[in-house]
């Protein structure tokens, strides 16, 4: 079993729970030890680091020096503004003139930026062959096969580079990879690394439904049946803000989280995976899915039994011909 240092951050301890619960889940299915690291803090994410640049680095480098002491050589940091301050704190120790020799002073603790910082999204990633080998031996039909996904990135997974550095900050694919290990079908589409708005949710609302209308909307024309994220900032942006986006006519359109996805690939119950938390309903998209899945199967059984009635006629035919 892998056993990696797990900080989930403030959001999957609060308004993205069901992050925290469906990630949970999909590790323990796959073998991923999580162990959270004791006494952690807020990251600072997204008002430390625009307030002062050193607040900015010594909050995430206190996390990684407990990760540290604790023995971990590296830390899961699920939410995308947690994995990016964490990533921004290594990079600015390393980088910048005198800053390791003060970290260890200002948080009060000894640290020598050894700890491997990684998302959601690269552990998924990496365990695509184990997720797409379960899948594909589970005894229930896979709701999720055929299903056309679009994989939505945003800002903070892939951007900077020289922060993240495990994607193409354009043009990324990790998300789409994983969601072809779970049997459905990623889209390409032309928003997948756009601004949701972000923090703006509440100073700029309007600015906000502007920007999640126009992602909802070319997920749509694309042929996407829900969108993929790994973001509790761009989920709540998106899925939340649905609910202004309806009052105009717009359809719903379901907001999973990654692990959400793998998770209903793996054959979890959706209680487990905290599909009920969200302000569009996940319900009928996975009722349809689970009925459409039930289809599939029984249509092909049913192809099966017909191509082996019309083998063995064939073969009763030529016996008698001889």
């Amino acid at each position: 079993m892998i056993d990696v240092a797990y900080y989930p951050g403030c959001s999957l301890h609060g308004t993205s729970r069901e992050f925290d619960e469906s990630l949970r889940a999909v590790a323990a299915e796959l073998g991923i030890g999580l162990t959270e690291i004791a006494d952690w803090n807020c990251c600072g994410a997204s008002s430390g680091h625009t307030t002062d640049h050193l607040l900015g680095v010594a909050l995430p480098a206190r996390n990684l020096a407990l990760a540290e002491a604790q023995g971990f050589g590296a830390v899961l940091a699920p939410c995308a503004a947690c994995y990016n301050r964490l990533s921004a704190a290594r990079l600015a120790i390393a980088t910048e003139d005198g800053l390791a020799a003060r970290i260890p002073d200002i948080i009060g603790r000894q640290f020598a930026n050894s700890v491997e910082v990684h998302n959601a999204v690269e552990l998924l990633r990496d365990a695509s062959v184990t997720i797409d080998e379960k899948v594909a031996a589970a005894l229930a039909p896979n709701p999720l096969e055929g299903v056309k996904l679009a994989a939505y990135y945003g800002c903070l997974l892939v951007r900077p580079f020289e922060v993240c550095g495990y994607d193409d900050p354009e043009q990324p694919t990790s998300m789409d990879e994983i969601i072809n290990a779970c049997g459905a079908d990623d889209v390409d589409w032309d928003m997948k690394v756009e601004c949701c708005g972000g923090a703006f949710s509440v100073s700029r609302t309007a600015s906000v439904l502007r920007l999640g209308r126009a992602i909802i909307d070319n997920a749509r024309s694309h042929g996407a049946e829900a969108i993929v994220v790994a973001c509790p900032l761009c989920h709540s942006n998106l899925d939340l803000r649905q609910k202004a986006m309806a009052a105009r006519g717009e359809e719903p359109m379901p907001i999973l989280f990654v692990t959400q996805m793998v998770g209903l690939a793996l054959g979890l119950a959706p209680v487990d995976l905290g599909l009920g938390r969200h302000f569009v309903d996940t319900e009928p998209l996975i009722a349809r899915l689970v009925k459409q899945a039930a289809e599939r199967v029984a249509a092909e059984k049913l192809a099966k039994q017909e191509a082996a009635a019309k083998a063995a006629a064939r073969a009763e035919k030529q016996k008698v011909g001889a």
